[in-house]
């Protein structure tokens, strides 16, 4: 009992709340979250080869739209190994998925731009139903971290 007591304790002072009142592990970094799931690996690449882990591990907050590795396969080989190769173009694009500020999928919904911590705007939109960040399509919503939220994009956004 006294154990479970203990446990419980240490359980709730490394928990902090994020947007809508959810618990969050404060140890759950939007780098960390990209790290554990198989379906960020190339992600997790991109983020290591352009020194962008610190960043996503800092206190933010930030709202990542993150693409999958089915949206880095749709990059031509070539160009996508060049790309991971030319480490200031590959912070822009990463950086191009990043808005600074934590926004939730029904704070999105209502904005019609969003600018990036590369500089650019994204075009945001709603159509059939499903929420577009430019081109992509946003697939999964309010992934929550310590740090800021994570939506899922079906295609890499590419800064103009």
């Amino acid at each position: 009992m006294k154990r479970t007591l203990v446990m419980t304790a240490l359980l709730c002072s490394t928990t902090v709340f994020a947007g809508g009142g959810s618990m969050v592990p404060a140890g759950r970094t939007i780098a960390a979250i990209v790290a554990n799931d198989p379906n960020f690996s190339t992600l997790l690449s991109a983020v290591q080869a352009a020194g962008l882990v610190d960043t996503l591990s800092g206190a933010g907050p930030y709202t990542v739209f993150a693409p999958t590795n089915a949206a880095f396969a749709k990059i031509p080989q070539a160009d996508l190994q060049a790309l991971l190769n030319d480490r200031e173009k590959l912070r822009a694009v990463l950086l191009y998925h990043v808005v600074p500020g934590r926004v939730t999928s029904a704070q999105v919904t209502k904005l019609s731009s969003a600018t990036t911590a590369q500089g650019g705007a994204l075009d945001i939109s709603t159509m059939n139903g499903a929420v577009m960040v430019n081109d992509a399509r946003v697939t999964r919503v309010d992934i929550g971290a310590s740090n800021g939220v994570i939506h899922v994009v079906d295609t890499v956004l590419m800064p103009q």
